[in-house]
């Protein structure tokens, strides 16, 4: 199969995929369990079938076309991503790995593989978290790892439960638990994904080999005060929730610097209550997000972060709440896969690069059970999560031509 025409296949499917967001002209926003996210679902499994794959949706949202092997009992080989997106994102992260993973299936029916095992593509429900302040949903639901009470514990900013935008959205989130495939029934799971940075694009490299996936610490921190009229409530006698909550706040990014190796903490939402300009504020809410390739690295910011809020909430005379969103540990990938894909870059004569991933994504969440791997392709100018993401459609193409020779070795074990 000519390059040219896989590169069109995919084109043609990505191009199609832009119309399903909730901000056209503005990037991508396909938040989990909306009508985009349907749409989205519904158009892919058009495309599985016409692959030849088996369609099936679960009940997380899930879907995934099956290619049928000679012993369907054995461990499969699955290959996908997410087709969900940040609110203004871009029009590949997530969803052009799904579209890879389909284009896969195609190029192994099309070669005569014999397959001694099935091949499974995926679209995952709910990696980015958006929504709901969590992440990985769809994946850690296929792992077990995601039951009835995480579904009525976390809301998005409107109060809605995931247990509840599931209802609305058609599914039972009382059998969420049925999500979970049997153990053993994955052998392997493989990823291609745009690189969300800017070394593979600086460096002119056509394929990102990924080594290791950085951990993740997610929380929601509220700082609760007295709110207060600013103007006759002196200095001293006030519970101002943002003059706690700042003190800490400031402190994080440097806490980061200071572990180095790549270590990386953010802010990324504050809120305060009761938010007027002449108030003191009697709450303040933001998020923390801590990653790195270290595990202590994050554990030991995050325990900075609470005696940080111990020590400023007594002095205020306040309190607060740290909330867990997500506590996911860093992962190395397989390098036997990893070998595998190096050796078919040499073959197609494709330029490469080992790299880690500074960014998580259901690899990160599969690979701690699974043998799991990643390749990435160039993001122009490294941005992503906003509407100028762009990656060319040949890299993908390139991306599903070393996944299919990847894909050939495994299924025929």
């Amino acid at each position: 199969m000519a390059i040219e025409e896989i590169t069109g296949r995919i084109a043609k499917d990505l191009e199609y995929l832009k119309r399903y967001t909730a901000t056209p002209g503005n990037g991508c926003t396909r938040l989990p369990f909306t009508k985009e996210a349907r749409k989205a679902v519904d158009y892919l499994k058009e495309l599985m079938k016409d692959a030849g794959l088996e369609v099936s949706e679960d009940v997380t949202g899930n879907v995934f076309g099956v290619l049928k092997g000679e012993n369907p009992e054995a461990p499969c080989v699955m290959m996908g991503s997410h087709y969900d997106s940040v609110v203004n994102g871009g029009d590949y992260d997530g969803i052009a790995g799904v579209i890879c993973a389909i284009e896969v299936a195609r190029q192994l029916r099309e070669q005569g593989v014999k397959l001694n095992r099935n091949f499974v593509a995926v679209g995952f429900c709910d990696e980015e978290g958006m929504r709901f302040g969590t992440g990985y949903f769809g994946s850690g639901a296929m792992l077990g790892h995601r039951d009835v009470e995480y579904c009525k514990k976390f809301k998005d900013t409107d109060g809605i439960s995931i247990y509840e935008a599931m209802q609305e959205y058609g599914l039972d989130p009382e059998m969420i638990e049925q999500a979970k495939w049997p153990d053993n029934s994955i052998g392997y799971f493989m990823e291609a994904h745009i690189e969300q940075g800017p070394v593979l694009d600086t460096e002119k490299i056509e394929i990102g080999l990924v080594d290791c996936i950085v951990g993740i610490q997610r929380y929601m921190v509220t700082v609760n005060g007295r709110a207060d009229h600013a103007g006759t409530t002196p200095m001293d006698m006030r519970m101002d929730a943002v003059d706690a909550a700042t003190k800490v706040i400031s402190k994080i990014p440097d806490w980061a610097r200071e572990k180095a190796d790549g270590t990386v903490a953010t802010i990324g939402y504050i809120n305060t209550v009761p938010g007027g300009m002449n108030i003191v504020a009697e709450k303040c809410e933001f998020t923390v997000d801590i990653r790195s390739k270290n595990n202590d690295n994050i554990n030991d910011i995050a325990n900075r972060i609470r005696a940080a809020l111990d020590r400023e909430v007594q002095m205020m005379g306040g309190s607060y709440e740290m909330d867990t969103k997500l506590v996911i540990t860093p992962v190395d990938l397989s390098q036997e896969m990893l070998s595998i894909m190096e050796e078919s870059c040499k073959e197609h004569n494709y330029s490469y690069k080992y790299l880690p991933s500074g960014a998580g994504h259901d690899s990160l969440e599969i690979g701690q059970q699974l043998p799991t791997v990643m390749l990435f392709v160039p993001s122009r100018e490294g941005r992503s999560h906003c509407p100028v993401e762009f990656t060319k459609y040949s890299s993908f193409a390139k991306a599903s031509v070393v996944m299919t020779d990847l894909a050939i070795n495994l299924l025929s074990r």
